[in-house]
């Protein structure tokens, strides 16, 4: 009879190849880091619902889910926003801005560095905000000397998951 004994692995390695695969398989591998927010964190990506505009004794309340449609996108240091229209009609309609933010508490401040309205670009519009649940409001004066706009803005938005 043959001796099989030399092709039979020692029992110490097979007990120490059993352990080192158990632990290798309890082994928690880090998954790639997503960015987090907090709930009442501002940052993330919202659609306006509604838009009042506040003028003197003149309220406009605008509609943002009838016939248009924009999101919002708002990370630790940039915005960006985009508007269009959700007709078929010759009216086309397609608006673009964005630039650097800051976060302070509940204090927002958009620099907007790009528009595709020019005469809108390199104005500091400052806000305060409030989130309670899915549902961001922001309440700020815009005000543009050149363009004689002076006004207040209350914009609702839900965040988009």
């Amino acid at each position: 009879m043959k001796n099989y004994k030399s092709r039979i692995p020692d029992k110490n390695i097979i007990i120490s190849l059993i352990t080192f695969v158990m632990i290798i398989s309890c082994q928690k591998y880090p998954e790639h880091k997503k960015e987090a927010f907090e709930p009442s964190s501002i940052t993330g990506t919202w659609k306006l619902l509604t838009g009042t505009i506040i003028q003197g004794n003149d309220t406009t309340i605008t509609d943002y889910t009838v016939n248009q449609e924009l999101i919002k996108i708002i990370n630790k240091t940039h915005f960006a926003f985009m508007r269009h229209d959700l007709g078929k009609d010759s009216v086309k309609v397609f608006v673009s801005g964005g630039g650097r933010c800051k976060i302070d508490g509940k204090k927002y401040t958009e620099y907007l560095d790009f528009c595709n309205y020019r005469e809108w670009e390199n104005n500091t519009f400052d806000f305060d905000f409030e989130i309670i649940g899915d549902t961001l409001t922001t309440i700020g004066t815009e005000k543009i000397e050149s363009l004689n706009i002076n006004h207040l803005n209350i914009e609702r938005y839900v965040r988009l998951k």
